[in-house]
């Protein structure tokens, strides 16, 4: 098996169980799909340069935060942050499921899916 089919046999994993667990806390559908691209205005961060660009989507698009939001949301009981963080982590998951990757500060289009 490649590591390319393990990044995105991952993306499935993680998108599964946020759909999952998205539909166990009741959560609106609507909300889900409204949120579902904002990290992708991650984006903008290119139009000052490619570095920068490369750091803040790499930024939204690593599982870092909104693990840590959901660690912080189960603590403390926060449902909104719960929401956030699971529409956030099935984003990533889908990026991955179709090949999307993080970014090197050289192109947009150069990822780490593509390096593999």
């Amino acid at each position: 098996m490649t590591v390319k089919r393990l990044l995105r046999i991952e993306g499935w994993a993680v998108l599964t169980l946020a759909l999952y667990f998205y539909q166990m806390l009741d959560f609106s559908w609507l909300w889900f799909f409204i949120l579902l691209f904002v990290p992708d205005l991650s984006i903008l961060g290119y139009l000052i340069n490619a570095r920068i660009g490369a750091v803040i989507y790499n930024v939204f698009h690593t599982y870092t935060v909104p693990v840590v939001l959901v660690t912080v949301a189960f603590m403390f009981a926060i449902k909104l942050l719960f929401l956030i963080s699971l529409v956030w982590c099935a984003h990533i998951g889908m990026d991955r499921l179709f090949g999307f990757g993080l970014k090197y500060k050289t192109s947009f289009h150069d990822t780490h899916m593509q390096k593999v």
